[in-house]
């Protein structure tokens, strides 16, 4: 209700309007789908909702109410999870291969067999360095070193079988480049009902920090999804119908003029917020999903996720991407909005409304959004820094 107020008596832009142009941008277009699932009973309950009030903001800050779920979560933190994908020589998936796993832990190993998607998976394995061994016939033999730390979800980078010819090879200790890489590709595969992209989020309790060219990857990834492009042109066909920024007119022009500008403001908006200051600041622009702990101490977290971000230091800091980035955008839009529609106190009131979403964002992805994601890994113990 405050966000419709603030709208209704600002006299500039529908408050409907800018809602929308938000909901489809390539970080939170997946909102208004979980929205409607909440709506039909399948999101959050009334019950979890009324549990607590929200009384804590910072993501490093335990409720009391949380120290029972987070001393049961222990034994799982202690493990963690190993998973790839074996393929070919020629990029197909290699079926069968066989994975044999090592570690201090387990000296014996374990072995398990790829399935027909290439993919193959070791899970409660107790954290610390391990050793992958995967041979398949006709092939060269790989191995792969790594560590796994508790808790963690370890994506191991495309393992490429060539065909059998002499030595084996060895790759040791992945560089944090290239898991990120890994993990990146499996995060591009997450879309709410299997359509709509949900990428800027990351299951895994401890992923790697991307690079600056990661970062632009994703912001690319995300702006040049189809869906993007189809949630533009909604919005623009809702506020030609409304006759919103009517300095553009009406008729094929004026939705046109609503497209290129809703487009703008989704390309701007993603790059300054999650590819640029990001870079610039040393920040991860992804949601780090939790999934553990009182219904409290979720919902704070989630809200945080506003004010604050994690940098590429693994460390909590306050999220300056998101703010400096929501009054950059803001200012950008001066130079191809009509003249009508401008105003620095409509500027200074959308920029921080823009924060809240990312707020409201945060919960929704914490209780709604997972649900009906596909790709989404199993749930696991995250890692609190």
């Amino acid at each position: 209700m405050t966000v419709q107020w603030m709208r209704r008596h600002s006299g500039k832009k529908s408050w409907k309007a800018d809602a929308c142009r938000w909901l489809v941008s390539g970080r939170n277009v997946c909102m208004i789908l979980s929205l409607f699932a909440l709506l039909c009973g399948s999101g959050l309950s009334v019950s979890q909702a009324q549990e607590a009030p929200v009384a804590q903001l910072l993501p490093s800050t335990e409720a009391a109410s949380g120290t029972d779920a987070a001393e049961q979560s222990g034994d799982q933190q202690a493990t963690g999870t190993i998973t790839g994908t074996v393929e070919d020589s020629l990029g197909a998936v290699a079926a069968g291969a066989t994975v044999r796993l090592t570690s201090e832990a387990q000296p014996a190993g374990q072995e398990v067999q790829s399935g027909d998607n290439g993919q193959f998976s070791f899970a409660h394995i107790p954290s610390g360095p391990f050793h992958l061994q995967i041979t398949s016939t006709g092939f060269v033999s790989q191995e792969v070193s790594g560590l796994l730390r508790p808790g963690e979800f370890y994506i191991v980078p495309r393992i490429m079988l060539a065909v059998s010819g002499g030595a084996s090879e060895m790759r040791v200790n992945l560089s944090p480049v290239d898991v990120a890489q890994e993990q990146i590709k499996e995060q591009e595969k997450q879309r709410v009902f299997g359509i709509i992209p949900n990428f800027y989020v990351t299951y895994d309790p401890n992923p790697a920090p991307l690079n600056a060219r990661q970062k632009f990857h994703l912001a690319w990834k995300s702006t040049t999804d189809p869906v993007t492009f189809l949630g533009v042109g909604f919005l623009a066909g809702l506020e030609q119908a409304g006759d919103d920024f009517s300095g553009y007119g009406q008729g094929f022009q004026g939705y046109m003029k609503r497209y290129e500008a809703g487009y703008v403001d989704v390309s701007v908006g993603t790059f300054i917020g999650s590819a640029v200051l990001p870079s610039l600041l040393k920040q991860d622009p992804r949601y780090f999903y939790r999934g553990t702990g009182s219904t409290r101490s979720r919902i704070g977290y989630g809200l945080a996720n506003g004010i604050m971000c994690k940098g590429d230091n693994k460390h909590w800091q306050p999220n300056y991407s998101v703010i400096a980035g929501a009054f950059a955008t803001g200012g950008i839009s001066y130079l191809y909005y009509p003249p009508s529609d401008r105003g620095l106190g409509l500027l200074v009131q959308n920029s921080l409304i823009r924060v809240a979403e990312s707020s409201i964002a945060g919960i929704f992805q914490e209780f709604v959004i997972r649900r009906f994601t596909t790709r989404a890994p199993h749930l696991r113990a995250p890692d609190h820094d």
